[in-house]
């Protein structure tokens, strides 16, 4: 890989020998794990390819990005979006291609416009053929921009608990829609602040006094003239965030709007002329543009922050040096401390165990999604499961892993130009929208009970949960510390832990049930241990799929071996760190538990060699990480004072001087 198409700014291209001595040692071949990564060599080209005209675009350049003010990111973000427009049609790329994906990651997500997406697959799936027909083509010009406004003031992932309001009314064949009062106010949607002239908005809909419950109704807020803001709507800009300056999330109150019948999105449920509301298919498809979100934002907004976290910590922790490790030698590279590589390997090993559950996620929601097609909603409950699981579990353990990764970058770690701070403050949002990550555990914790029952009465359950009703044995079966290299006997091991976890959970609410608790006050009591078992349920299908990847691997050795490793590394670093529900009861000793611990940080030094080729293998490009100490040639230090330069307050005199510090220095020379 030639370092000219790596490096930024006027640094000269020599790569620091401490960086290139890592990748003179590599134990498979760089290239092929990133077309393995990519699935396929052929989708690294294209990936490349788009990487390239984006980056070689100073319209699409984050240079100074770090420098900028909210008004000047956002203007950055519309003026990349809408110029992205005449780019793609250029290149011949479209929304829906394998190329939209691919743009994404080269800006980092850093465009207007994303809930305008959100609002075309709303449409598209929740709309009927005409509407499809009516509202499709025009967003897809960019003819008019579209958001999507769900949550509000007061409620947020409660959805039942939403209180906008669409009254149907017949005379004049409208919906009414109204804001009732402050809580309702629609409060988050990205790009509603500033630029979108339309919106779905979900609301609670009356037929003839009775509410029929929440609905999504398309609404104008903007006018086409002049974008002023139509007649009943007040909106605006909900003011400065912890990151996505970028983008104008916005507030929305509604007085007596008034939209035709036609508005309300109707695949599966519409009100006729004559106020008669009929429902076709499964009201639960509404969750489903959800699912969809979920399953997209953990490669998207997880996984890719990750991998870029760990690569700019990986890079600088062989180029940091910093005191002896033996007496007489020169200081010592920090990733060769242990306890460097123990914060930072299993976030590594994490990265690659979730690139591959996003995968596996991917996989399911296809099938799932055929399914829908043919009118069969069987698979929703697991799907939604699922993708709320999963989105709560990656979420959460990734923002501990970025914030991991920063910390062990010292002092220059939290500087924004170490492209750190964003990351995590990107990707913390991430456990947030979407879906609140405990209420979305919960969800999944009762799919499991449900299925733990089934089970238990011998009924069918699908294939992700029959280990439920699997008998295990009562002890694991290891004897030497080489046993917990062996992916049955941990993958058992977590298997029993989940079961144990979910059953146990399952038998006190039970009991607290059969004693004369109120099922609500019941399930309450066991929300704790409910939402542990479901973070359980997904670690233990993490670990599952990881091996089950690395299985497949076997025509490429070199990528086999160094993926089993990770993959050892990753199961065994849950087991050290959460030895309390393992050793609970006693399926692993105090023993046995020494023996994990051995093996787990043997594995950290065998790791430690791969460490650098493993991050370049994820191929980022240094202006994708826009870090200056993760740089492809790691010129860490002449590249932070070369940025530093070029901050604002380094080109100006500064007011403070001239107001106060002037007068202040002036009033003590003269007592001088």
């Amino acid at each position: 890989m030639e370092t000219g198409k790596y490096s930024q700014g006027s640094v000269p291209g020599s790569v620091n020998p401490d960086l290139a001595s890592e990748r003179q040692t590599a134990s498979f071949s760089v290239e092929k794990l990133t077309a393995w990564l990519d699935g396929g060599a052929e989708h690294t080209r294209l990936r490349r390819a788009v990487a390239e005209a984006i980056e070689r675009d100073p319209v699409f350049s984050r240079e100074n990005q770090y420098f900028q003010s909210q008004n000047e990111r956002y203007e950055a973000a519309v003026r990349k979006a809408v110029y992205l427009q005449k780019k793609m049609h250029e290149m011949g790329w479209t929304e829906n291609g394998p190329e939209f994906k691919y743009i994404y990651r080269a800006l980092s997500g850093d465009l207007a416009f994303l809930l305008h997406r959100i609002f075309i697959r709303s449409i598209s799936v929740l709309g009927s053929d005409k509407q499809i027909a009516t509202w499709i083509p025009p967003a897809t010009q960019y003819q008019l921009i579209g958001s999507y406004a769900q949550t509000e003031l007061g409620h947020g992932t409660y959805l039942q608990g939403l209180e906008t309001t669409a009254v149907f009314d017949i005379t004049t064949q409208e919906f009414v829609l109204n804001t009732p009062n402050i809580s309702a106010m629609k409060w988050w949607p990205g790009d509603m602040g500033r630029s979108a002239t339309h919106t779905v908005v979900f609301a609670q809909l009356y037929i003839h006094g009775k509410c029929y419950g929440l609905h999504p109704f398309i609404v104008q807020i903007r006018s086409f003239q002049d974008h002023s803001l139509c007649p009943g709507i007040t909106a605006g800009d909900i003011g400065p965030k912890m990151n996505f300056e970028h983008i104008d999330n916005g507030y929305l109150m509604l007085q007596n709007v008034r939209v035709p019948r036609e508005n309300m999105l109707s695949k599966f449920c519409e009100v006729q002329p004559d106020g008669t509301y009929v429902r076709r298919g499964s009201q639960k498809i509404n969750y489903f543009t959800m699912t969809t979100v979920r399953i997209s934002l953990i490669s998207d907004e997880v996984v890719i922050p990750l991998m870029k976290a760990c690569t700019i910590a990986i890079r600088y922790s062989v180029v940091r040096r910093q005191s002896k490790l033996k007496p007489g030698e020169q200081e010592a590279k920090i990733l060769d401390y242990q306890t460097q590589q123990e914060k930072l390997l299993p976030q590594l090993a994490a990265a690659y165990a979730f690139h591959f559950i996003s995968d596996y996620l991917q996989e399911l929601f296809n099938r799932g999604y055929g399914e829908i097609q043919r009118k069969n909603f069987d698979m929703l409950p697991e799907l939604h499961a699922f993708s709320s699981g999963f989105k709560a579990m990656v979420t959460q353990y990734g923002t501990s892993a970025v914030e991991i990764c920063l910390r062990a970058c010292g002092g220059h770690g939290y500087s924004l130009l170490s492209g750190l701070p964003s990351l995590y403050t990107k990707i913390f949002a991430s456990c947030i929208y979407e879906g609140e990550n405990t209420i979305l555990l919960l969800q999944t914790a009762r799919f499991l009970i449900k299925c733990f029952m089934a089970a238990s009465t011998g009924q069918p359950v699908p294939p992700s949960v029959t280990y439920l009703a699997a008998v295990t044995p009562a002890k694991c079966p290891a004897k030497n510390k080489l046993d917990f290299l062996s992916p049955d006997i941990y993958t058992e091991a977590y298997q029993h832990m989940a079961a144990r976890l979910i059953s146990s959970t399952a038998a006190k609410l039970q009991d607290l049930i059969q004693s004369g608790v109120k099922k609500y006050d019941a399930w309450n009591q066991c929300t704790v241990q409910l939402a542990q078992a479901a973070k359980a349920h997904c670690h233990y299908i993490t670990v599952k799929n990881f091996a089950e990847t690395v299985e497949k691997l076997e025509t490429q050795p070199g990528i086999q071996k160094i993926m089993k490793h990770l993959c050892d590394l990753f199961a065994l670093h849950g087991i050290f760190s959460n030895a309390g529900v393992f050793l609970h009861d006693g399926y692993i000793s105090g023993a046995q538990m020494d023996m994990v611990t051995a093996s787990y940080l043997d594995l950290l030094a065998v790791i430690r060699k791969d460490a650098v080729p493993l991050v370049d293998a994820f191929d980022f490009t240094d202006k994708t990480l826009n870090s200056a100490l993760g740089s492809y040639d790691g010129q860490v230090y002449q590249r932070l004072y070369e940025w530093a330069q070029k901050s604002p307050t380094n080109k100006q005199m500064s007011p403070a001087y001239e107001k106060y510090l002037k007068p202040l220095f002036h009033k003590t020379l003269s007592k001088l």
